[in-house]
């Protein structure tokens, strides 16, 4: 619009699938991710960040035979022509930089934090623009990282106060499903298309149980609407190998090694994948993480062909209660496995890879549900109110002085009266307002007042100040000396334990 048209004005909009974070969330957020970086550090991993854009042919999201990109990710062409995307994980482009850094040290273990970008259909809490935090070992073949991985989990679920018994790391093998085709194969796996349509099946066992599963393998199921999903078209003893697999009973990770070994027994690729279950079963005893934090769980199938070996889900255990009443759990909140394919897409030389990835966003609501996250918008939790507007110079010294101790405080820089710097006080989230006049200054002291305790204080002090400020049961005077000893004293009171 041009400037000076009238009757014409910008309409404030925002991108569908989008949203705006406002101060509470963006902290909190913040405070788990320090958590989170705390615990992957510890393992020895290092931070790293790629950029938001990338070349299509990096992502790997071409569609077959097709000069486009798959429409799940955001595209375009630059002024070269050449295609480009929003990233839609922190995966691909992690193998886009070791491909291009062949000198990095290996096993090389980083991670990560940002936003990625799918355009998918947005619905209640699935948006377009999401944040992962991953960690990754590339250029190790070694179940101990696989192993690791599983360690990391845990960890992190257990630093952000989930404890064990309200999560469970389940893991499986892709392997080990490779070794359960082979036996619908008779020996050999079958078409790519239809071990891709049983692997489908499986990963829907949550959804349609086991009696929907079979309906899939095998003539098709007709759903509550009356929608019918076309099946697979397996024989029955074809699909009693399938259930016989999914219904293994759950147990130690060796007692479900042993039922594994039995169900692909003949099959190369299914030894081998509870071979390494078994090599991360040693590892993970030895660490002292037992069953009731990791367990082998064949159900559990992610990402499809992506994966090549283990694969892992970190689940939240314990109910939720959903808008419309209905009691749940949370469900999945972490993921990953083990990917050796994807550096070899840009050099031809195999880079075995393993590593998880934690929704950000999804993870702080399961948080928020446990009563365990603090929302507070103040970055600042110290106030020095303007009583006077003659002692400014004075209240600038003030927040000087709290600063260089290393208490954040704001200065109120505003125009209102003293009861509305309160009410700021309160609505920004601060847990301490600092309060000099004319008696104050000649006393040599300073009213402070615990914003927790008190009330939220939005009306006039009146005609007799002294008084109010007595009957405050949160409010107290410290001598100006002592303000920051005061002011830590209060803050302590609210600090984590």
């Amino acid at each position: 619009m041009a400037k000076g048209e009238k009757g014409q004005r910008t309409v404030a909009r925002r991108l569908k699938g989008f949203r705006d974070i406002a101060a509470g969330e963006m902290l909190a957020r913040e405070r788990m991710v320090t958590r989170i970086r705390t615990v992957y550090e510890s393992y020895g991993f290092v931070p790293l960040e790629t950029p938001a854009l990338e070349y299509v042919d990096a992502l790997g999201k071409f569609l077959p035979d097709a000069d486009r990109p798959d429409g799940g990710i955001f595209a375009f062409r630059d002024e070269e022509e050449e295609w480009i995307a929003l990233r839609y994980d922190l995966t691909a482009p992690l193998s886009r930089y070791v491909a291009m850094n062949r000198e990095l040290p290996l096993p090389f273990r980083r991670y990560q934090v940002g936003p990625v970008y799918r355009m998918e259909k947005p619905g209640p809490g699935r948006f377009r623009e999401f944040y992962q935090f991953d960690f990754d070992s590339v250029g190790t073949a070694s179940m101990l990282a696989d192993a690791e991985s599983c360690m990391v989990m845990c960890d992190t679920l257990e630093a952000l106060g989930i404890a064990a018994g309200q999560y469970a790391i389940r893991v499986n093998n892709r392997k080990v499903l490779n070794g359960v085709l082979e036996r619908l194969g008779g020996g050999s796996a079958p078409p790519a298309d239809v071990a891709l349509n049983v692997l489908r099946c499986v990963d829907k066992l949550d959804r349609v149980g086991l009696e929907g599963v079979r309906l899939l393998l095998g003539p098709g199921r007709r759903d509550e609407s009356g929608d019918f999903t076309r099946g697979v078209g397996l024989a029955a003893a074809q699909i009693e190998v399938v259930l016989s697999y999914l219904s293994l009973a759950a147990g130690s990770r060796s007692g479900v090694c042993d039922e594994l070994e039995r169900l692909v027994a003949g099959s190369a690729a299914g030894a081998e994948g509870v071979a390494e279950l078994r090599e991360i079963d040693a590892a993970l005893t030895a660490a002292g993480y037992g069953d009731d934090r990791v367990a082998f769980d064949p159900t559990v199938v992610r990402g499809l062909a992506y994966y090549t070996g283990p694969v892992f889900e970190g689940v939240l255990t314990f109910d939720v209660r959903d808008e419309d009443g209905t009691v749940r759990q949370f469900g999945s909140v972490f993921g990953g496995g083990r990917y050796d394919d994807l550096v070899e897409r840009f050099t031809g030389q195999k880079m075995p890879a393993t590593g998880a990835s934690i929704g950000v966003d999804r993870l702080l609501a399961a948080l928020r549900t446990l009563e365990g996250v603090d929302t507070a918008a103040a970055t600042a939790p110290v106030l020095v109110t303007r009583l006077d507007p003659k002692l400014t110079a004075e209240y600038l010294r003030l927040a000087a002085e709290l600063r260089a101790a290393g208490l954040n405080t704001e200065l109120y820089v505003g125009k209102q009266g003293i009861g509305k710097q309160f009410k700021y006080a309160s609505d920004t989230g601060k847990t301490v307002a600092l309060i000099i006049g004319e008696d104050e200054l000649k006393a040599g002291q300073v009213s402070a007042k615990d914003l927790r305790l008190g009330s939220e204080l939005a009306g006039n002090i009146g005609a007799d100040r002294k008084k109010w400020l007595e009957d405050q049961p949160a409010q107290f005077t410290v001598p100006r000396s002592g303000v920051v000893e005061a002011v830590e004293a209060v803050l302590a009171r609210y600090s984590p334990k």
